[in-house]
């Protein structure tokens, strides 16, 4: 019998939609805080925008209810039951002043990252272009990447230049993009754009005949008056595009998987199509538990906003005074700081974000982690409470004056 040294190498290669995939650069810096967390090290991890904070205690009493009704242990519907969709059309009508056909128009997901990740590859396929500013939230980019098509990336914006950068995009380029991908309130900017913005984009998609996806997740995440404006509130929208939304950062339910598409109902109708290949849809009592949300959250989610406007000013005032560059955002859940030049000592921002949790014990975004145009920002998110907020801004400081940082009893 021949031994394994006598057989020739043999080796499992992926699919070239896998190798096409850059390093996850998240995934240095999730391996140094568990390294320094089995260390003992309390690090504030203000890294990924994951709330913190309870999910309502009515949400959670249905959930509970549900779950032990055996018949929501069954399958459920891939594109979400009735009632839900049914409820998000509503909160359309209600919130945006849109019109929306539950039924062909509405289409759950299992939270908007699946969707949008599955609509892309309905959408999309090698040879495909899509439209994508930078930074961006990551899976803006590699939806498309996945679903084999290709990304063509411009400085993200929200004024009439953005506009006519994407227009002069769709005149030189051969073949025309097929897909506008867009997310504001922004992530992990928090750039925001105004009534009026979208009319031009629907303008700009039935001129060049692409279609746009809008990225809505914090939508209702705002502060100081501002109400960001949905996509599907301009008119012909739902002829040229879908929008996503999520049960995640409004009613604190990340961790629940919830999501929506509405729009137009082609291109739901390719999600469907899709999904019904792939799931059998969300666990119908969370389903349940989202439509009480939906129903009787609302000031929930007004005190929610909150709280992240007093962490927000919190955070941009400690911010400031170490010489950081930051415009309060209006909306959602990040402070998108300008990293002193002289802090930075030379490194890019992911080595500075490493150095900032080994020596600060802080966990924070590094711009360039969301592309080029990031390079020298950090994202903070605000899911921490205001003291272990202030607390991360003073280690970090003390970094920055290379003083060793002060730990409290629990910490040690």
């Amino acid at each position: 019998m021949p031994s394994d040294n006598d057989s020739p190498e043999y080796r499992i290669e992926p699919a070239t939609r896998i190798t096409r995939l850059p390093p996850y650069l998240f995934g240095r810096l999730n391996a140094l805080k568990l390294a320094k967390r089995q260390q003992g090290a309390d690090i504030i991890d203000l890294g990924m925008g994951n709330p913190m904070d309870p999910a309502p205690e009515i949400v959670i009493d249905k959930l509970s209810e549900a779950a032990k009704d055996p018949r929501n242990h069954r399958y459920s519907a891939s594109k979400g039951i009735k009632g839900l969709r049914n409820e998000m059309a509503k909160k359309y009508a209600a919130k945006w002043n849109v019109e929306l056909d539950w039924e062909s128009e509405v289409l759950a997901c299992i939270g908007s990252k699946e969707g949008f990740s599955h609509l892309c590859l309905a959408m999309l396929g090698p040879g495909d272009t899509a439209v994508v500013p930078d930074p961006a939230f990551p899976i803006h980019n590699y939806g498309v990447v996945l679903a084999g098509g290709n990304v063509i990336t411009v400085p993200l914006g929200n004024d009439q230049e953005f506009l006519d950068t994407i227009a002069m995009v769709c005149e030189h380029l051969f073949p025309k993009p097929k897909l506008l991908i867009l997310n504001y309130p922004h992530n992990p900017t928090a750039m925001t754009v105004e009534e009026g913005f979208f009319e031009t984009v629907v303008d700009l998609a039935k001129r060049f005949k692409f279609t746009v996806i809008h990225d809505f997740a914090y939508g209702e995440t705002c502060f100081d008056g501002y109400k960001p404006p949905s996509f599907l509130s301009a008119k012909g929208a739902k002829d040229v595009g879908v929008e996503f939304t999520t049960m995640s950062k409004p009613y604190n339910m990340a961790g629940f998987r919830v999501g929506f598409v509405a729009g137009n109902r082609e291109m739901i109708n390719y999600l469907a199509t899709i999904k019904g290949y792939y799931d059998y849809g969300i666990f119908q009592a969370v389903q349940i538990a989202s439509i009480i949300a939906m129903r009787h959250c609302d000031e929930l989610v007004t005190a929610q906003n909150e709280k992240y406007r007093i962490r927000r000013d919190a955070v941009c005032d400690a911010l400031e005074r170490i010489g950081w560059e930051v415009e309060r955002p209006r909306a959602s859940m990040f402070v998108w700081a300008k990293v002193a030049e002289e802090h930075l000592r030379g490194k890019g921002t992911i080595d500075y974000a490493m150095d900032l949790m080994e020596h600060a014990e802080v966990a924070i975004a590094p711009g360039a982690a969301f592309g080029e145009n990031g390079e020298g920002y950090m994202r903070i998110a605000l899911v921490e409470n205001e003291q272990r907020l202030r607390q991360a801004i003073r280690n970090i400081s003390r970094f920055v004056q290379e003083k060793p940082i002060r730990r409290s009893r629990s910490g040690q």
